[in-house]
C-alpha cells in the first residue's frame, strides 16, 4: 500500500485544535468556533453541514472546552449517526456519543428503569402491525393489510404529537389529516392498541420516548443525573423534530442553553409523520441571544443545478419559504438541466433508459445515476425499461414492483381466473381483457376511483391501478389477447426483474432519496397530478410537494434531467401538463406566482419537442410493420422481432439454443444477469434473421453500438456455424 493510498483510507488525525479548523470555509469556521450558548445553523442542501458540526465538536474537544463524554449529538437515522461517529474518530474526538433520539432514550430508559419504575423493563416490539390487528379484532373492526398500515401510521402520528385517544378526532381535524377510517374508529382502535400492549407488557418505539419523558418529568433526581452526564447537545436535521422529540430535548437541557441545532426548513418533507420546522424557525424566539450562522455555499451541485433549485424556492409560499436560503454553487459550471417531454409514460421510461445506456457506455458508473419518482407505484415502468435496455438497477426504500404483497396476491387471482375463468361468475358476460382484469382486481381492492388521502391503502391501490393500466396497454398492443396471455406477460416481466443486481442505477422515491446524492439524476413524472400529487389539497400540502421536488433537484451533482409525459399510455389523450412548479423555470414557460424567479435560462429546453435535441416521441416515428402480415406493430417485444407474436416464425431453433448457451456463459463470466447481455426477444430476433455481417446485426433492435462492439464477433461467428475457438483463430 502506498503512502497516498494509506492516507486516503486512514486519514491522519489533526495534530492540534487549530488543525481541525483547516479547510473550513468562513461560515463553517464560525460554526466550529461558536462553542458557547445556543447556536442555530441554517444549512442549505450540499453546504457541508455535517462537516461543520463534526468539526465544531472536535474543535471543542481538542481545545479542552468540551469533554467527549459530556457531548450528545442527535440525528434521525442510524446511518447518519454512524457517519458522524466515524468522522469524529477521524478528527480525534472519539468518545462523543452520536445517536438517534430513540437510541439515546432507550439507553437511558434501560439504565434507569429499575430505579424509576422497578422490576424488568417491558419487551420492546419491532413492529406494531400484529398488535393493531389484535386491537381491531377486540373492537370487532375488520381491517385489511393496507388499512392496518394506515391505522398504525395514525397511532404513530398521535403519539409523536402527544395526542391521547380521546383527543384524536379534533387533533387530526386541526392538523388537516385525512383519516383512513372514521376518526371515532381510529380513536377506538388507538385506545384498544394501548390496552393490548399493557396486557402483554410490551412497549413500542414511541413509548420509548414517552416513557423517558415521563421519567424525567417525575424524577428530578434522574433528570439531574442525566444533565450532569450530558452538558452539550447537537441536533442535526432539526427541521424534522416532532413535538415529542422536542419535549425530550427540553428535559435533557433543563435550564441550560448549551445547544447547537442544524437544519433547513426548505427540506421539511416528513410532516405526515409529525415532523415540523416550527422548532427550527422559532429557535431565535425561544433563545433571543442565539448565534445564527447560515451555510449557503453549495459544494455538491453545479451552478446550473443550484440555479434551478433556487428558482423553485423563489416561487414558494408560507413560513418555510420566508426563511429560504439562497444557495451559491462552489463548483465549476456544468451542463444546463434538460427538460424532456414525452407523448406517454412508457416513452418517458424508454427515453430515460436509452439516455442512461448512453451514459454508462460513455463511462459513467451505473451507481452514480438515479431515477427519482413521486410514488413507488411508478417504479414498474422504469424497472421494465431498464431491463429491456440491459441496464442493471437497484431499488431503494421499496420492494420491487412484482415483490409487493398486493401485486403477488393480484397475480395469483389473475392466474386463477385465467385457469378457471369459464367457471367464474365474476367474469360472466365480460368479454374484453381490460374489463376481465378490472373485474378480478375489484375483488382485491381495486376501485374505479382512488381512495382519499395517502398512506398504505393509497399505495396498494396505485399498485393495482398499475396492473389495470398494464392490461389496457397489453390489450391495445395485442388485440384478442387473453387473460392467460397477460399472466404469461406478467410472469416474464417478474422473472426478468428478479435477476440479481449489485452495482446498478438507483430507482428511488423522492422521500427515500433524502440525504443521498448522485452525479446524474433523472426526475421523472414531473406533471400535474403527480407533482404535486393529486391528494395534496391544502396550501401547506402543496408547498411540501414543492419542497419534495427541491430535495430531488438538489440530489444531482452535475447532470439533471426533468421529464414528464402528456398521457399515461400510448395513444391516450395528451391532456397532462408539466408541473406548476416548473412555471417560469423551464424555457418557454411563465411564472404563475407573480414573483420574479431565478430560473429559466433561455433555449436550454432540449427535451421539448420542436427544439434542438428534442426527445424522441412515438408519434414522430416511422411505423414499424410486421414483416409477415404487414400489421403496424406497437408492442416493444414485437418491434424487436419485426413481426407479430402470432405470425409464423422462421427462427432457427438450433441457433437460438446456441445463442442462449453463449449468453449464459457471458453472464456467468461478467457476473451480471443474462438479460443484461441480450434479452430473450433480441436473441429470437437474431436467430430469425441470422445476420451475415455487422451491418445486418446492428439493424436488430436491442443491439446497440456497445453490444455490437463487445459481442458482435461472437454472435456473427455463432450465426455462421463457427465455433468461438475457430473465430478467435481467424482473428
Amino acid at each position: 500500500m502506498t503512502a497516498a493510498t494509506h492516507s486516503t483510507l486512514f486519514p491522519q488525525v489533526p495534530d492540534s485544535a487549530d488543525a481541525v479548523l483547516e479547510g473550513l470555509d468562513p461560515e463553517q469556521r464560525e460554526v466550529a468556533t461558536a462553542l458557547h450558548g445556543p447556536v442555530c445553523v441554517l444549512a442549505g442542501a450540499g453546504t457541508g453541514k455535517t462537516r461543520a458540526i463534526t468539526h465544531r465538536i472536535a474543535y471543542g474537544v481538542r481545545a479542552g472546552i468540551l469533554h467527549p463524554s459530556s457531548v450528545l449529538a442527535v440525528t434521525f437515522t442510524n446511518r447518519a449517526a454512524g457517519e458522524m461517529r466515524g468522522r469524529l474518530r477521524q478528527l480525534g474526538a472519539a468518545g462523543v456519543q452520536a445517536r438517534t433520539f430513540h437510541s439515546a432514550a432507550l439507553r437511558q430508559l434501560q439504565y434507569f428503569w429499575p430505579k424509576a419504575i422497578g422490576g424488568s423493563m417491558p419487551r420492546l416490539v419491532d413492529r406494531k402491525i400484529q398488535l393493531v390487528a389484535d386491537a381491531a379484532a377486540a373492537c370487532r373492526i375488520r381491517l385489511d393489510r393496507g388499512e392496518l398500515r394506515d391505522v398504525t401510521a395514525e397511532i404513530e402520528w398521535s403519539k409523536v404529537t402527544q395526542t391521547v385517544p380521546a383527543d384524536y378526532a379534533p387533533a387530526a381535524a386541526k392538523a388537516g389529516r385525512e383519516s383512513p377510517r372514521d376518526p371515532a374508529e381510529i380513536a377506538q382502535l388507538y385506545a384498544a392498541y394501548e390496552d393490548v400492549k399493557r396486557e402483554r407488557s410490551v412497549i413500542d418505539f414511541e413509548d420509548v420516548l414517552l416513557l423517558t419523558v415521563a421519567v424525567l418529568q417525575d424524577r428530578h433526581d434522574i433528570a439531574e443525573q442525566i444533565r450532569a452526564q450530558y452538558q452539550h447537545f447537537v441536533v442535526d436535521e432539526y427541521q424534522d423534530v416532532s413535538p415529542l422529540q422536542q419535549r425530550l430535548l427540553d428535559l435533557w437541557l433543563g435550564e441550560r442553553d448549551s445547544l447547537c441545532v442544524v437544519g433547513d426548513a426548505s427540506q421539511t418533507i416528513y410532516s405526515f409523520t409529525g415532523a415540523t420546522p416550527d422548532h427550527l424557525l422559532d429557535f431565535r424566539t425561544r433563545h433571543p441571544g442565539a448565534t445564527v450562522v447560515k451555510l449557503v455555499r453549495d459544494y455538491r451541485s453545479t451552478p446550473q443545478v443550484v440555479h434551478l433549485a433556487n428558482g423553485l424556492l423563489a416561487q414558494a409560499r408560507g413560513r418555510a419559504a420566508d426563511h429560504r436560503l439562497e444557495l451559491v454553487s462552489q463548483r465549476p459550471a456544468g451542463p444546463e438541466p434538460v427538460y424532456a417531454e414525452y407523448t406517454d409514460e412508457p416513452a418517458e421510461a424508454e427515453g430515460a433508459a436509452r439516455r442512461i445506456r448512453e451514459l454508462i457506455d460513455s463511462g459513467v458508473p451505473a451507481s452514480e445515476i438515479a431515477i427519482l419518482f413521486r410514488t413507488n407505484a411508478q417504479s414498474e415502468t422504469y424497472e421494465q425499461a431498464l431491463a429491456d435496455a440491459g441496464v442493471p438497477y437497484q431499488l431503494r426504500g421499496a420492494e420491487r414492483f412484482f415483490d409487493r404483497p398486493e401485486v403477488r396476491k393480484a397475480g395469483i387471482a389473475l392466474r386463477g381466473a385465467a385457469r378457471f375463468g369459464g367457471n367464474d361468475s365474476l367474469l360472466d358476460d365480460v368479454v374484453d381483457l381490460p374489463s376481465q382484469v378490472r373485474a378480478v382486481l375489484s375483488g382485491e381492492g381495486w376501485t374505479t376511483q382512488p381512495p382519499a388521502g395517502s398512506g398504505a391503502v393509497r399505495e396498494r391501490w396505485e399498485s393495482l391501478a398499475a396492473l389495470v393500466n398494464l392490461a389496457q396497454d397489453f390489450a391495445a398492443a395485442k388485440p384478442g389477447a387473453t387473460l392467460a396471455d397477460l399472466v404469461a406477460e406478467l410472469d416474464e416481466r417478474a422473472n426478468a426483474q428478479h435477476a440479481p443486481t449489485v452495482q446498478g442505477v438507483t430507482l428511488a422515491s423522492l422521500h427515500s432519496a433524502k440525504g443521498l446524492e448522485w452525479d446524474v439524476v433523472f426526475l421523472v413524472g414531473v406533471a400535474e397530478g403527480m407533482m404535486p400529487i393529486t391528494y395534496a389539497k391544502t396550501d401547506e400540502q402543496i408547498e411540501e410537494e414543492r419542497r419534495l421536488l427541491y430535495v430531488g433537484v438538489t440530489r444531482a451533482r452535475e447532470h439533471l434531467r426533468v421529464s414528464w409525459a402528456l398521457s399515461r399510455s400510448p395513444g391516450g389523450r395528451p391532456n397532462r401538463r408539466p408541473s406548476r412548479f416548473l412555471d417560469g423555470l423551464r424555457p418557454g414557460s411563465t411564472a404563475t406566482t407573480g414573483r420574479t424567479t431565478a430560473g429559466g435560462a433561455g433555449g436550454i429546453e432540449r427535451g421539448i419537442p420542436g427544439t434542438r435535441e428534442s426527445a424522441p416521441r412515438r408519434a414522430q416515428r416511422v411505423p414499424a410493420r410486421c414483416r409477415v402480415c404487414g400489421r403496424t406493430l406497437t408492442d416493444a417485444g414485437e418491434m424487436k422481432l419485426m413481426r407479430c407474436d402470432d405470425c409464423p416464425s422462421d427462427m432457427n431453433e438450433g441457433l437460438y439454443e446456441r445463442l442462449r448457451e453463449w449468453r449464459a456463459d457471458q453472464a456467468r463470466s461478467s457476473g451480471q444477469p443474462a438479460f443484461c447481455v441480450f434479452t430473450d426477444r433480441t436473441l429470437m430476433a437474431i436467430a430469425e434473421s441470422a445476420p451475415d455481417d455487422e451491418r445486418e446485426l446492428a439493424r436488430i433492435p436491442g443491439v446497440g453500438m456497445r453490444k455490437l462492439t463487445r459481442y458482435g464477433a461472437d454472435v456473427l461467428a455463432i450465426c455462421a456455424g463457427q465455433s468461438l475457438a475457430e473465430n478467435t483463430d481467424q482473428d
